[in-house]
């Protein structure tokens, strides 16, 4: 790749990250660290998943997934929920506190993007969600994601 590029893409990672917020140690104003966070909504989205599902979709390091899982079971937000199918295989699961958890911080980000974004005009925000679609194509096509 041209060393230009590369400046563009890191210039544009920095650009786009201050405005999300994720400089910050705790995501959104929370208690939660972006990788907390995106456990939480993973968990959301795909009931059952295991640790090992995680850490693929993640590209996380299996010991500090698991350091992760500790913490957020020690706040009661996730459980580990044994397979009747295989007694071997062990899922994870949204507790209520999890899922309540969880709802707070996509609204919150909800909000976050509204804010950030609201002085769009509609031909901008249908452009700058267009440009979006395009990146997430580009980089699905070349098969750059974990």
């Amino acid at each position: 790749m041209k060393p230009q590029f590369i400046e563009e893409i890191r210039a544009f990672n920095r650009f786009y990250t201050s405005i999300i917020g994720l400089v910050n140690d705790h995501i959104l104003d929370s208690d939660y660290s972006l990788p907390e966070a995106r456990i939480l909504f993973e968990l959301y989205h795909h009931p059952g998943l295991t640790a090992s599902d995680l850490i693929g979709m993640l590209a996380m390091d299996k010991g500090y997934l698991s350091r992760i899982l500790r913490r957020l079971e020690g706040r009661k937000l996730v459980s580990r929920v044994g397979s009747v199918a295989d007694r071997r295989m062990v899922t994870l699961a949204l507790t209520a506190k999890g899922k309540k958890a969880f709802g707070l911080l996509d609204r919150a980000s909800d909000e976050q993007v509204a804010t950030a974004f609201k002085n769009l005009s509609e031909e901008d925000g249908q452009q700058l969600v267009g440009k979006m679609i395009e990146i997430r194509r580009i980089i699905a096509k070349n098969n750059l994601l974990p």
